[in-house]
């Protein structure tokens, strides 16, 4: 069994920035590949990155693409998700998964394993 705990979540201006965290236990995040996804009331579930764990090659969605940053923390067993220039259109939920194996990363159907998700607010 695989826990995840997201923090950081919260309320910021557009042009802001926000760090969220992903706390893992019962499995080491070097050994799963981790994914960031975002949520909004009505909408389809929306990757936003991911990070293998295989030489931690990133991903991330266009939407994101040179604003975001996701990385993980060995000996802490955490992933983060970096969020600069935040814009309203970034507000949803946003949750962390973890996938035991296989591809498809951009998927929620890939990952075996989610966090209860934070809210992320961006204010014009």
């Amino acid at each position: 069994q695989v826990h995840l705990v997201e923090s950081g979540g919260g309320s910021v201006q557009a042009g802001g920035s926000l760090r969220l965290s992903c706390a893992t236990s019962g499995r080491t995040v070097s050994s799963v590949d981790m994914g960031w996804f975002r949520q909004v009331p009505g909408n389809e579930r929306e990757f936003v990155a991911t990070i293998t764990r295989s030489v931690s090659r990133t991903y991330y969605a266009d939407s994101v693409k040179g604003r975001f940053t996701i990385s993980r923390d060995n000996a802490k067993n955490t992933v983060y998700l970096e969020m600069n220039s935040l814009k309203p259109e970034d507000t949803a939920v946003y949750y962390c998964a973890a996938a035991a194996r296989g591809y498809g990363l951009t998927f929620p159907s890939s990952y075996d394993y989610w966090g209860q998700g934070t809210q992320v607010t961006v204010s014009s």
